[in-house]
Order: C-alpha cells, then sequence, then structure tokens
C-alpha cells in the first residue's frame, strides 16, 4: 500500500465504503473543482452515511422499484447467451456478426474478487486485440484514473467487439416510445456511458491499443413503446467524451489536497466528523442538489458564510472576483467602493440598482 492509499484508508476509517461507478463518476465530473466531493470519492466513502450523521440526509436517489426493473430487463436482454442483444445488433442495426463468443466476466471461477477479474478482463482484451477473439465480455470490470487514484468500475454493459472494434454497450429500462426517449435519461446515459468508453480507451491503451480500437458510439438497449420488449440506437458520444475527459483532468491533484488536511484527521463518526468535513473546501453549486449527497450540508454552509455561490454558476461567472452576497449588495448601493478589479462590475450593479429603485418608487 503506497502513502496516499494509506492516508485515504486513515481518513476513512471505519465508514462504510462505496464502489464507483460510471453513475457516481459523472456526477463527479459535473463539479471538478470541490475538493471535498473529490477527497471522498478518492477514498470511497458512502457520502450518504456521512451527511446522515451530519444531520442533513440526502433525499433524492433511485427508487427500488426501479432499480429492480433495470436489473429484470438486463436479465431478459442477457438470457440465452444475449440472444435478444445479437438479434437486436444484426437486425436493428444491421451488424454482420456471423458467429458469437460470449465471456461471461462477472467471476472468475467461483472468484468475485475485483482484481482478479480485471486481471481476467486484461487477458480476454488483450488475446482479443492481437486475434481478433472474443465477441462479447459481460460485466468485464474495468478502471479507470481520478484525480490521483484509481477506480475499479463494474459496468452493468456489454463490450461488443465487431471488426476490429469495440462498441460499449448500455442497457437501460426506460422506454423509448414511437422513437423518442425523455431527453434526461438519454443524456445521464450518455455521461454514463461515456465513462465505461473512457475507462475501456485506457485499458486498451495500457495493452499497447489505440483509443480508435473502441467506439465513439454507445449502443443503447432500452424498452420499445409499452413492452418490456428491447430495442437500441447507435448514439454518438464525442461530445460528452470531450467534456469528461477534460474536467477529469482538470481535477486537482488527490495527494495535493489529501496533504493539506491535519495529519492525523480521520472520518469517524462522532462529534469530530463535523470539524474532519469541514477542513474539505467545498464548492457549493444549486447543480449540486440533484448530484452530490452533501449538497444540504454545502448549501447550509454557503448560506451562512452568504457565499454568491447560493445563487448558482452562472451569476458567479457574471460577478466574477466577487465571493460573498453582503460584497454584491454593497457594490449595487454604493455603500461599498470597489477596488480597481471590480469597477466595471460595480458599475452595472449600480445601474441595475438605480433602476429597480426608479421603478420601485
Amino acid at each position: 500500500m503506497n502513502d496516499l492509499a494509506a492516508r485515504l484508508e486513515l481518513l476513512r476509517g471505519s465508514m462504510p465504503t462505496v464502489r464507483h461507478n460510471a453513475r457516481t463518476i459523472a456526477a463527479m465530473t459535473a463539479n471538478p473543482g470541490c475538493a471535498r466531493r473529490a477527497i471522498l470519492d478518492a477514498a470511497a466513502v458512502d457520502k450518504a452515511v456521512v451527511a446522515r450523521e451530519l444531520g442533513f440526509a440526502p433525499q433524492y436517489g433511485q427508487s427500488q422499484f426501479a432499480i429492480t426493473r433495470g436489473n429484470e430487463f438486463e436479465r431478459m436482454v442477457k438470457a440465452h447467451g444475449c440472444a435478444e442483444l445479437i438479434a437486436l445488433l444484426r437486425d436493428k442495426l444491421g451488424l454482420s456478426i456471423p458467429e458469437v463468443e460470449l465471456s461471461d466476466l462477472n467471476t472468475v471461477g467461483d472468484n468475485t474478487s475485483t482484481a482478479l477479474r480485471y486481471q481476467r478482463t486484461r487477458q480476454l482484451l488483450a488475446r482479443a486485440l492481437e486475434s481478433g477473439e472474443g465477441t462479447l465480455f459481460d460485466h468485464p470490470m474495468l478502471r479507470i484514473d481520478i484525480a490521483g487514484a484509481t477506480a475499479y468500475l463494474e459496468p452493468d454493459v456489454v463490450a461488443v467487439q465487431l471488426a476490429g472494434q469495440f462498441y460499449v454497450v448500455e442497457i437501460k429500462s426506460f422506454a423509448v416510445i414511437d422513437g423518442q426517449a425523455d431527453p434526461a435519461q438519454v443524456a445521464a446515459a450518455a455521461r454514463q456511458s461515456a465513462v465505461y468508453v473512457l475507462a475501456l480507451r485506457q485499458l486498451v491503451r495500457e495493452l499497447g491499443g489505440a483509443d480508435d480500437r473502441v467506439s465513439h458510439n454507445v449502443i443503447l438497449v432500452c424498452a420499445k413503446d409499452f413492452t418490456n420488449r428491447p430495442t437500441a440506437e447507435l448514439v454518438d458520444l464525442r461530445k460528452q467524451l470531450s467534456v469528461i475527459e477534460r474536467q477529469l483532468a482538470r481535477m486537482t491533484s488527490i495527494d495535493t489536497l489529501v496533504k493539506a488536511l491535519p495529519r492525523h484527521r480521520t472520518l469517524e463518526p462522532g462529534a469530530e466528523l463535523g470539524a474532519a468535513v469541514a477542513d474539505m473546501p467545498a464548492r457549493y453549486a444549486p447543480e449540486c442538489m440533484s448530484s452530490c449527497e452533501l449538497a444540504f450540508l454545502c448549501r447550509e454552509e454557503a448560506r451562512a458564510c452568504g457565499s454568491l455561490d447560493v445563487l448558482g454558476r452562472g451569476v458567479c461567472d457574471e460577478l466574477g472576483g466577487i465571493e460573498r452576497i453582503d460584497q454584491v449588495l454593497g457594490l449595487a448601493c454604493g455603500s461599498m467602493t470597489p477596488d480597481d478589479e471590480h469597477a466595471d462590475i460595480a458599475m452595472v450593479l449600480r445601474r441595475a440598482y438605480l433602476i429597480s429603485e426608479e421603478l420601485a418608487g
């Protein structure tokens, strides 16, 4: 165990761990400037438990019904050696698959070890890259580097090799009705799929292959109309890949962030937990409410100190360099004298304030 891993384990203490998946990583990249989330995610801490311990329980998440329906739909698509999926690839997408070889990577023998499954995935992908053997890879174990740490992914996908190129298949149970699906659900599926594509490309690079061996198109399998029958479409992920790759690259090194914490600080439940979390700088934005378990806590902190962050990134960008709401109000009403850096912003705020006063009068 290296120094960083040992420090993260000490920081985590007895807190429950959580295994990263594409959903959590896609959400993480939505706020790459938040040191608090970066540290807790690198330490694999269950942020929902931390939030509940501090009295700010998260109020969102997938329903058990949705999880069960999704699992059942995936099992149906993959039943009988992925017969439904293969039929879709041939008939709906017109892909030529003369022979099928399915590699089940859920376990290696009876062993479900993450490390062992990853090594087996490497072996089969290396063979496929060299010889072209292998068509379907069910639940391959992948990994991706996040802010200086490695996260393992157990994707609910099948990687398909066609004509020397690998495709990620994302299976979702939401409906496509008359060829149209909920844009928000499609966007979420695309972001998650992009994480899988980046992880698969990372593995292919490690094995000596090029990024273009992994397609930028995902094969999205969903329920058709009001039935439980599957349908499939190719979705172009180039925009999502660019965004997530750029944001992952911008995330500050975890090693640097952890070194800035008090040496023996831990997240053990108890009286010191609040202080431990407060040591980690947060970057709250309203968007966090739908993607981070600690959002209610961070919002309360931002409100308590009058942070401009509570008004959203659009406002923060317009008022660049101003950090607190009282500063904005002071510049607007003229009770605060701006420095040279904020002179232009102060002029706009003052004009807006005078117009509002005139309208109110």
